[in-house]
């Protein structure tokens, strides 16, 4: 009997241990899967304050044609007689909970022209990004998601073609000299190279009145006498 016994409670603790493999196991997934799922939603919300601060930062470049100083000449832009506010409120990185972002820099580091999470955690989403931010895709690194405003919308942005903290850096943003495209002036017209045949046929220069000269004169014609 007491062997019986012995061998039953022997079983009872393997059962046991078994249970609570399993219940470890089932926790672990869940939490691998509440994890994932609250990184998406992190994701989703960076998307949308990232672009809340690209739209701030056009508007506030749109009105005076400069970028702003710091994060704060959004909430107040008093360079017009009646303050304009592009933003309500500075909003936190959504990746890392606080107001650390990383700043994207004019060439001169003198305007912000975009903001980056500092977070560095690889992304979950890698693609059906919207139009605007399609340079994200298959992107490292979190950081990378660079919301930029270019003046120039044909300007693509910065994604993961651009390498590590190197693509924050002002060295990276290269401007648009307006001297390298040529001006029309009206009534100017670019003479032809030397050695270069006109495509107009050879004749004499057209001068006003030059028609009513070659014109017969009723006078001389047949009947005039």
């Amino acid at each position: 009997m007491d062997g019986c016994a012995g061998r039953q409670r022997g079983f009872t603790y393997i059962g046991l241990l078994l249970a609570v493999a399993v219940m470890g196991l089932v926790l672990m997934i869940a939490a691998q899967v509440w994890s994932t799922t609250e990184q998406r939603e992190r994701e989703t919300q960076l998307l949308f304050v990232g672009d809340a601060y690209r739209l701030a930062i056009g508007g506030y470049f749109a009105a005076g044609h400069r970028f702003p100083q710091t994060l704060q000449d959004l909430l107040v832009d008093e360079r017009t007689p009646v303050p304009r506010h592009y933003l309500r409120r500075l909003y936190s990185d959504p990746m890392t909970g606080k107001a650390d972002w990383t700043l994207v820099l004019t060439a001169d580091g003198q305007g912000i022209m975009g903001v980056a999470s500092s977070s560095k955690a690889t992304p979950i989403k890698r693609r059906n990004f919207t139009f605007r931010d399609r340079a994200f895709a298959d992107a490292d690194c979190i950081c990378l998601w660079q919301f930029i405003y270019s003046p120039n919308r044909f300007t693509p942005g910065t994604g993961p073609n651009v390498g590590g903290d190197a693509a924050l850096t002002p060295a990276n943003t290269q401007s648009h000299s307006p001297g390298s495209v040529g001006s029309f002036t009206p009534g100017s017209i670019s003479t032809l190279p030397r050695g270069a045949s006109s495509p107009l046929p050879a004749s004499g220069a057209f001068s006003p009145g030059a028609a009513a000269n070659s014109a017969p004169d009723p006078g001389n014609g047949p009947g005039s006498n």
